[in-house]
């Protein structure tokens, strides 16, 4: 499961960088709280990635194994290019609309429930619950038994004998966890430079990423043979 949350986790905070729902939660942390938006966004991203979650681990169930690491290594390509087209928020009022009448935290958390619908977050939680085992690992344990040894010392091994249950948490929480610490990160570092981020060079950095990633996907299995 330890592997299963890692790759989750690191996967989705990476795409959260300059992604609208992050440049939405600075929108929102200027309204309220900082502790209520982290809240509201708990709730709204537990119940996307839930569902997203059990969709994708549905749908990887009808993916053929040797077919999985081209689907999901041309999806992180695609995210990559997607990424780095820029992403902008340009509903955000409406989206902070839908739920003003309710509290604070329930406004947040609806706000970034219709964000988070159709997003590359959900897209790649989607993508990483059908086929969360495999490409990275294999290249890393294919680097040499110094790295081997490494990763079994921090319980990352395999996904083979992973009972379903620990692979549907492990996604779940490690992309919802990942998603808060990306937006968390945002708001603190939004405050300090006076709600001003990077933008440009976190989408280069995110897009460029998971370009990578997608083709280090794809060529994983002919790499580890």
């Amino acid at each position: 499961m330890l592997y299963v949350f890692v790759i989750s986790f690191v996967l989705i905070m990476v795409g959260e960088l300059a992604d609208k729902s992050q440049l939405l939660a600075l929108v929102l942390a200027t309204r309220y709280k900082a502790w209520q938006v982290l809240v509201g966004i708990f709730a709204a991203t537990f119940l996307v990635h839930f569902v997203s979650t059990a969709f994708g681990m549905f749908a990887g169930g009808f993916i053929p194994e040797g077919v999985l690491p081209w689907v999901s290594g041309v999806l992180f390509i695609f995210f990559g290019a997607w990424t780095l087209r820029g992403d902008t928020v340009e509903d955000e009022d409406a989206a902070v609309s839908r739920g003003a009448k309710y509290g604070p935290v329930l406004a947040v958390a609806v706000a970034f429930f219709f964000a988070e619908l159709g997003d590359k977050t959900q897209i790649m939680t989607i993508t990483i619950a059908a086929d969360p085992g495999g490409a990275l690992l294999d290249i890393l344990k294919g680097s040499g038994t110094a790295v081997e040894g490494f990763l079994a010392s921090i319980g990352l091994t395999s996904t083979e004998n992973l009972s379903q249950g620990a692979r549907f948490w492990g996604v779940t929480l490690g992309s919802t966890f990942g998603m808060v610490l990306a937006d968390a990160l945002a708001i603190i570092v939004g405050r300090l430079l006076g709600k001003r981020l990077p933008e440009r060079l976190l989408t280069r950095i995110s897009g460029i990423a998971f370009i990578v990633f997608g083709l280090l996907t794809i060529a994983a299995p002919y790499l580890t043979r």
